[in-house]
């Protein structure tokens, strides 16, 4: 076929057994009975795998039975052994579910069998009805928790197995009371220690919190751009049951490729203006313009305004349409390239750019569509950049990645958890993160404003959704710290980084690959003894890794290549900003000799 390019691709469609073996080997093992294992014989870590051996896999703590599964079970690294979600059942759950459904079965097979139409049509039936596809967003352990209370009932008539099998079928109160007690340790008891610690939310409201830190990266009535779950979803919370900051209008763009969401926009929501849309609801109506092609017109020269755009999509003249396969004609793109005028009087008096970066505003904000399509997601976006006419703060997300920013990330300022839209375009190529920071809104953001969910203050269990969005803020208090060095601000500087460890300790958001910017700002400013702390803790984690990787058969380690490469790049550049940036003869010298042998030929 062809796509929306003119480029022709060839489709291969999977053979039957190619198919078969998707079924059983993904479907039903990985995203069933490994999440099953992880309830009644144990759980690796709770880092999202997609089928290598370090993520997300079940264990059992048995160490040659893991090893059969998952290669050698010495050296593990941090990411396992530290992480609070490795825990360990021995099988004993398992064995002795197993050994009360073969009780039932050979006592009552008819309730036995009700039980297991329970364990199936709630477990592998919904894997059969799903037909769920590779790489999925998060983890879906929770959809058959239903097959796991049923697999639970047999759990509990293996007590009582136990029971009739020692007392030989008569009645004996002491047995009974050993078998209890004995069964309620080894299993229950076993999983309520293992389990506590990674599933305990106490004291944990982050989720609340950066909630708010979304909002409190926004000026009033501004309109804020998010996408997914995670970060929609509290901003709800936090407004509709919170009253917190109802002047922002929060716009989910999955849901804003739905008519009734689109239609919704234009009604006033709490503090909320409605925004300002001028696309009719024949233009957004579900099943029209979902998708618009590009196609782009020779005749087109240079960019087109948004307003024209939009003309052009509201128009009903036929010669704005082209073809599809139906014979139907369909609204198009004409060309990727597009513009915003600026009304710089406006930008200014209303405090999109202060009055010291005046000469840096532009004529218009020009850019390139990046995609060869426009979903109606976007195409609302654009109506909403050409109807606002820069009365309203505009704000995206920092998490909602690039292809949502439909190529206008070269004119955002970063001002917290959101980037700003501004008629100011950054200049080179910069840290390789979208637009530019303003180090005074950013740092009065994150020293004063934020909230930070409790685990500034206590020892909470961060989940790996959790750790993910700290990752952002580490990305984030970073770019403030390069810019205030740049600007020869080092005191605010430090300031800034000392807040970064002091909101993100270790021992609840363990050190990553973002962690290393930060101690490359700590030498930026000349706190050499601060960062080479840091750069000793991040050798101990990622030395510890390569080892592990390493010693991993053939079969095993092909899983982990990516792992690998990434561990040995880390310790890379810290011999490089030990040895060469930031020159120390001393502690260069011994990174630089430990680490060595991690990178000579055979490593390769």
């Amino acid at each position: 076929y062809q796509d929306a390019s003119g480029e022709t691709k060839v489709i291969n469609t999977p053979t039957f057994g190619e198919n078969m073996s998707y079924l059983f080997n993904y479907q039903m093992t990985w995203m069933y009975w490994r999440y099953f294992m992880w309830n009644f014989a144990g759980r690796q870590n709770d880092i999202q795998g997609h089928g290598n051996v370090i993520h997300g896999n079940w264990i059992s703590g048995i160490k040659f039975i893991d090893e059969m599964r998952l290669g050698t079970q010495d050296n593990l690294p941090e990411l396992i052994t530290e992480n609070r979600a490795n825990n360990k059942y021995y099988l004993l759950p398992l064995i002795l579910g197993i050994i009360g459904l073969v009780f039932q079965f050979t006592r009552d097979k008819q309730d036995a069998a009700i039980v297991m139409l329970l364990f199936f049509f709630t477990g592998l039936a919904i894997v059969l009805y799903l037909n769920q596809y590779p790489l999925q967003p998060r983890e879906r352990d929770y959809a058959y928790a239903a097959s796991f209370y049923a697999f639970a009932i047999w759990i509990g008539l293996g007590v009582y197995a136990l029971y009739d099998l020692i007392s030989r079928g008569k009645s004996n109160g002491i047995v009974a009371i050993g078998i209890t007690a004995v069964t309620l340790i080894a299993v229950p008891g076993l999983m309520a220690s293992e389990n506590w610690d990674d599933h305990t939310r106490a004291d944990r409201y982050t989720g609340r919190d950066f909630a708010k830190n979304y909002l409190d990266s926004c000026e009033p009535n501004a309109i804020l751009f998010t996408n997914g779950d995670n970060d929609t979803f509290p901003l709800w919370y936090v407004q509709e049951v919170e009253e917190y900051r109802t002047d922002v209008r929060v716009i989910n763009l999955s849901l804003l490729n739905t008519d009734w969401y689109v239609n919704q926009m234009r009604l006033k929501a709490y503090e909320s203006d409605p925004i300002p849309l001028t696309l009719p609801e024949k233009k957004i109506r579900q099943g029209t313009n979902d998708y618009l092609p590009v196609y782009e017109r020779k005749q087109i020269k240079g960019h087109i305004d948004v307003d024209d755009l939009i003309d052009f999509i509201k128009s009903d003249n036929q010669q704005t349409k082209i073809p599809v396969g139906t014979g139907e004609k369909i609204d198009y793109i004409p060309t990727k390239k597009l513009k915003i005028a600026v009304d710089k009087e406006k930008v200014l008096a209303n405090g999109t750019v202060p009055a010291d970066k005046a000469d840096q505003i532009v004529d218009e904000i020009a850019w390139e569509i990046k995609k060869s399509y426009v979903l109606k997601n976007d195409l609302t976006i654009l109506d909403i950049l050409s109807s606002n006419n820069w009365e309203r703060p505009i704000y995206f997300a920092s998490t909602t990645g690039l292809a949502s920013y439909i190529g206008l990330e070269d004119y955002f300022r970063a001002e917290g958890m959101a980037y700003r839209l501004v008629p100011i375009k950054k200049q080179g190529r910069g840290d390789g993160n979208p637009g530019y920071v303003n180090s005074d809104i950013l740092y009065k953001r994150l020293m004063e404003d934020f909230h930070w969910g409790g685990m500034d203050t206590d020892d909470i269990y961060m989940d790996e959704t959790n750790r993910r969005m700290t990752m952002s803020l580490r990305i984030t208090f970073s770019r403030l710290a390069d810019q205030l060095i740049a600007e020869n601000k080092l005191d605010k500087a430090k300031l800034a980084l000392d807040k970064a460890f002091e909101v993100m300790p270790e021992h609840n958001v363990p050190y990553d690959y973002f962690v290393m910017f930060l101690a490359e700002n700590y030498y930026g400013i000349g706190e050499f003894e601060r960062a080479n702390e840091i750069v000793l803790r991040l050798v101990d984690i990622y030395e510890k890794e390569v080892i592990y990787y390493q010693s991993l058969d053939p079969k095993y380690a092909i899983t982990v290549k990516n792992d690998l490469q990434q561990a040995r790049g880390i310790l890379n550049r810290l011999v490089v900003m030990t040895n060469q940036l930031y020159p120390q003869k001393e502690f260069g010298q011994e990174l630089n000799q430990r680490l060595a042998p991690y990178f000579g030929a055979n490593n390769q």
